[in-house]
């Protein structure tokens, strides 16, 4: 019977040991599944963190100077979320920045016109597709002083006779006799710019400018800004963005198309088409190659798309329908295969 009670005791002991050592492997390994459950979203998280942080290389930018302050806007932001992506960006023209971006020298090319076909038969022979991507709308600016006390507004006839070379007219008062007898100062961009393109296809109709004498050509805007606001009888144009930098020292003109009703530029007139003929779309080209290619210039092409709205409204210019990016973005994505 002793002997009974001593087997029934060590038999009870094994068991409860047993019970104990089970219950702390599953108390184990459940503790163990949540740590690597937990461990696994950690991961997942940095690997997340680490893609974002992954996205590298460079991005070349050139071309128009009127595009200038909206990709000035743009990369400084863009290298705030993705700081290990070299942003290059210089302002030769729209001409300049084609002459790069058709053999293959950068990723977009700035422009205040569309492609030539010239342009795009170099790329062609260079194995190089341009795609067009419109970033917003301006309203190229005809503008003098605000010291100037005799013009509010101008035609496109007066235009004509200021700027081309064959009307032979270099005083105010050889285009209107109301206005003084002064030599007519002009500033104007230069010949790489789409600026001056646009204004010499739509208001010179391809007619020489006139140089020479009084006439300053250049691609830098700063360069006609301060030149205009500091001669009263000197005139120039660029893009509107420029003329809201410096409202205070500049006035800008309301364009008679003929109709007897001068419009100036502003939000509604350039959207809508009134202030007519000088809007006009502003873009970036962007290499497709280098699209499916380089991860950052996708990336960039999408950033700049989703935020030329705002880059837009803060240096002057005018945003394009969210469909109208929404539709650019769905293509990009398309050629880049995303």
């Amino acid at each position: 019977m002793k002997n009974l009670k001593v087997f029934l005791i060590a038999a009870l002991f094994v068991l409860s040991i047993g019970l104990l050592t089970a219950c702390g492997t599953e108390e184990e390994t459940g503790q163990n599944e949540d740590t690597t459950e937990e461990n696994n979203t950690a991961e997942g998280k940095e690997t997340e963190v680490d893609n974002e942080q992954e996205l590298s290389g460079e991005i070349a930018l050139d071309g128009s100077s009127t595009v200038l302050p909206i990709m000035e806007f743009l990369t400084y932001e863009y290298n705030q979320v993705k700081p290990e992506v070299e942003t290059a960006l210089n302002s030769s023209g729209s001409g300049g920045g084609f002459k790069k971006s058709t053999v293959g020298e950068i990723d977009f090319s700035n422009a205040s016109r569309p492609i030539k076909e010239e342009e795009i038969a170099l790329a062609g022979e260079n194995g190089i597709e341009l795609y067009e991507l419109e970033l917003a709308y301006d309203g190229l600016s005809v503008v003098v002083s605000q010291e100037n006390d005799f013009l509010e507004n101008i035609t496109i006839d007066e235009l004509r006779e200021i700027f081309l070379a064959e009307s032979g007219k270099t005083k105010w008062s050889e285009v209107n006799s109301e206005w003084p007898e002064e030599e007519i100062i002009i500033y104007s961009p230069g010949h790489d710019s789409g600026t001056f393109d646009y204004f010499n296809e739509v208001v010179l109709e391809e007619n020489p400018m006139r140089e020479g004498e009084g006439v300053t050509l250049s691609e830098d805007d700063n360069t006609l800004v301060t030149g205009i606001s500091s001669d009263p009888y000197a005139i120039g144009f660029f893009g509107y963005a420029y003329y809201i930098a410096n409202e205070d020292t500049l006035k800008v003109l309301g364009i008679d198309n003929g109709d007897g009703n001068p419009v100036k530029p502003n939000g509604d007139t350039i959207q809508d088409g009134s202030y007519s003929p000088l809007s006009r779309p502003l873009y970036t080209y962007v290499n497709v190659d280098y699209l499916k290619e380089k991860p950052q210039v996708h990336d960039f092409a999408v950033y700049a798309l989703e935020n030329a709205g705002a880059a837009a409204e803060q240096v002057g210019y005018v945003a394009l329908p969210q469909e109208k990016i929404q539709e650019q973005i769905n293509a990009i994505n398309e050629l880049a295969g995303k």
